[in-house]
């Protein structure tokens, strides 16, 4: 019922398209970019709804509040403890190699307004844990979300993050202003 609403809502009623070619394995990383908009997690709720796609996504903590933050962990949602320094690359690897399935979204970027120095975190979870980075665009002027890539981490994090970084740089965020990569 809540996919076939998700469905409706996001493709017949919002207009949004898809263009997925890429295989899903059963442990994955979505590097989802641009994130220049709270409507990107709306509508990355609609397309994980609608596709019948069950991912988990961090979240800096300040959005785990009452109510709203019993919703987000229902959602998938991890918290973020960002003044904390802890290991939270290698606990996400760990869990990624003991688990059968394991599937996370994260925004490179770290935040809504322009940044050219991405986190990396991604790319290290799916290093540490051998599995692959699949590259999700979401253009909000064709209305497209788009996977076409996807990426094995080689190692070398300087030369795979700019090869990672140009796979996103035609698609336009809800704020493209804010974009930067």
């Amino acid at each position: 019922m809540v996919r076939t609403i998700c469905c409706w809502l996001l493709y017949k009623k919002m207009g949004w398209s898809k263009n997925v070619t890429v295989p899903h394995p059963d442990k994955f990383i979505i590097c989802l970019a641009p994130h220049t908009s709270n409507w990107d997690f709306i509508i990355g709720q609609l397309y994980t709804q609608a596709e019948g796609l069950k991912t988990n996504f961090l979240m800096k903590k300040e959005w785990f509040f009452w109510p709203v933050g019993v919703i987000f962990k229902k959602l998938g949602g991890i918290p973020i403890w960002r003044s904390k320094h802890t290991s939270m690359t290698d606990i996400l690897a760990e869990t990624a190699a003991s688990r059968a399935s394991f599937k996370l979204c994260i925004t490179p970027e770290g935040t809504r307004s322009p940044n050219a120095d991405w986190k990396k975190g991604f790319y290290f979870i799916a290093l540490k844990a051998g599995i692959p980075i699949l590259l999700y665009g979401v253009d909000y002027e064709k209305k497209e979300i788009t996977c076409t890539k996807s990426f094995m981490p080689s190692g070398n994090v300087e030369e795979d993050m700019p090869k990672i970084k140009a796979y996103f740089k035609n698609f336009k965020g809800k704020r493209p202003e804010n974009f930067a990569y």
